[in-house]
């Protein structure tokens, strides 16, 4: 590439209000131009080399590098061999804020639920133009680390600092965790939050800084090393290997590694080295999230009562909504005598879908995406302590502007309902909607097609009119010759971005009531596309 190096004064500006106008800058001309041009940096803080090179040829490509009067108080310093990708300009990363080792697993989520946010993005001395020429802050098209950066850049140039933007995007796993037992009010954070933003999530060491402040931090598995020394004369190192930079051990004062979800920050304008526990607890007492949590949060409490169809109804509604015999045999009696799920080999040897022959049901033609890189396997141990069922149901609320209002939500401790509990939803104080997915067979071969286009329009009526939750339902009249249903996943999935596109779709969640559902794979693709809870209920 042809690379050239700008320099753009203000007399009349700097620090944070002279970067949020290089922001604003380098996205609105950035993404004009995006084909065949790119912004490395546009800061008055930082500045970003690349070079898709070997890493000891940086310093002679970049000739202030080699440059004695030139000088940083941090250095943040990335090479990364390409594993499952060929090495493209577009996919390096963006280092504005975030130098990130690993990845994030839940990003095809992350991206929808940004893309949502996107129209309604609000937040104290910011137009709503200014605002709007940053987006799309994430795109499909981008790496993970692209997208994680646009993210946590979004958070910091409004205003967060980049400890309590990691905080948000990047939570730790604090239900089960003993030593957060003595930080109430961290927790507090982190449970309101929950309602607020969904976790980038996957196996990552992100080390960050807006020029002010340099950090690190682990994701809540720690599958990814971070090791730092500390040295007497005021130099610390981290780095995800041990040795990367040789330091004479008689100058190490400490050393040690991060554990999973820990932070350790140092503050260049303070010049203080700030620690895991005290960070958070300073960002927590920011606000009364406790008070905010308590005062406005609701709760399902768990019911044991199950209808039991009677089996002259139950034979042709299992046979109409695609169970087999097979499924009864191996799924569903296994998980009703065991109370688990049953052991199958790790992927599917089956054909896929669209070369087989036999009938299939639409979950059938989504397969596991293997990341094959080295993630070492989660055990029931640690999924224990960093994995939860929780959902929320409810509107909403805008990330840049924080109120009380935003922890009114209905809590779940599992997506899965059953009939008691769906009824608790539909008669709590949120407004519910309940809309029927089937349709009329004797419209001819168009009628799957305008029987969705109807259920999403009727989705968007509702919400605009304040509905909080969507009960999508195909028990509201028998199966017969004359009438089938929309397969859930697809009326999810179709309802689900049509709010996207409508903008709508922060205001309201959506719980599917449905027959076809019965293995752990359909609950994970029902929700996966876009459904907070599910109720079986067949």
């Amino acid at each position: 590439p042809y690379v050239e190096q700008i320099l753009v004064t203000s007399p009349d500006l700097a620090g944070s209000q002279f970067d949020r106008l290089l922001y604003i800058a380098r996205s609105e001309v950035g993404k004009q131009l995006a084909d065949d041009f790119y912004f490395c940096s546009f800061s008055c803080r930082t500045i970003v080399y690349k070079g898709m090179v070997r890493g000891e040829i940086l310093r002679e490509f970049y000739l202030d590098l080699q440059n004695t009067a030139y000088s940083s108080q941090f250095a943040i310093y990335h090479r990364r061999f390409s594993t499952n990708t060929q090495p493209k300009w577009p996919l390096a990363q963006p280092m504005r804020l975030l130098g990130h080792n690993g990845e994030i697993n839940t990003l095809l989520g992350n991206i929808n639920w940004m893309s949502a946010r996107e129209p309604a993005l609000e937040t104290q001395g910011w137009t709503h133009e200014e605002l709007q020429s940053l987006t799309p802050i994430v795109n499909p098209a981008n790496s993970d680390s692209y997208n994680l950066d646009s993210a946590l850049e979004l958070l910091v140039r409004t205003g967060r600092s980049p400890l309590e933007a990691a905080m948000i995007l990047v939570p730790e796993a604090y239900n089960n965790q003993p030593d957060l037992q003595d930080y109430p009010e961290i927790i507090d954070f982190y449970e309101y939050y929950s309602g607020l933003q969904e976790p980038w999530d996957g196996p990552a060491l992100l080390v960050f800084s807006d020029g002010g402040i340099v950090g690190a931090c682990l994701d809540r598995n720690g599958l990814r090393p971070a090791r730092y020394s500390i040295t007497n004369n005021g130099y610390i190192v981290v780095s995800s290997e041990a040795g990367t930079i040789p330091l004479d051990e008689t100058t190490i004062i400490e050393k040690g590694r991060l554990g999973p979800g820990q932070m350790l920050a140092v503050d260049l304008e303070k010049g203080e080295i700030k620690r895991n526990w005290p960070i958070k607890q300073e960002i927590a007492r920011s606000n009364p999230y406790g008070e905010w949590v308590k005062s406005q949060r609701t709760f399902i409490d768990k019911e044991t009562a199950i209808d039991i169809p009677s089996p002259s109804h139950l034979l042709p509604r299992q046979t109409a909504f695609g169970y087999t015999a097979e499924d009864v045999d191996m799924i569903i009696v296994p998980m009703a005598e065991q109370g688990k799920e049953p052991t199958f080999c790790m992927g599917d040897d089956t054909p896929l879908a669209v070369l087989s022959s036999k009938p299939h049901l639409l979950y059938d033609y989504f397969k596991q995406r293997f990341a094959q890189v080295t993630n070492p396997p989660i055990d029931p141990l640690r999924e224990s302590l960093v994995m939860s069922l929780t959902m929320y149901l409810g509107r909403r609320g805008n990330i840049l502007k924080l109120g009380v209002d935003d922890a009114h939500l209905l809590k779940l401790d599992s997506p899965l309902l059953n009939n008691a509990e769906l009824a608790k939803v539909k008669t709590s104080s949120y407004k519910t909607a309940e809309l029927s997915t089937l349709y009329d067979l004797t419209t001819g071969p168009r009628g799957l097609e305008t029987a969705i286009a109807h259920l999403c329009a009727e989705a968007a009526k509702k919400v605009a009119s304040g509905a909080e939750i969507l009960i999508l339902s195909d028990r509201t009249a028998p199966i017969d010759e004359k009438t089938s249903y929309i397969p859930p996943l697809l009326a999810v999935g179709a309802v689900h971005h049509h709010l996207i596109r409508s903008h709508l779709r922060l205001k309201a969640s959506i719980v599917i009531d449905t027959a076809q559902c019965w293995s752990t794979h359909h609950f994970a693709c029902l929700i996966g596309y876009g459904a907070s809870a599910v109720c079986p209920y067949l």
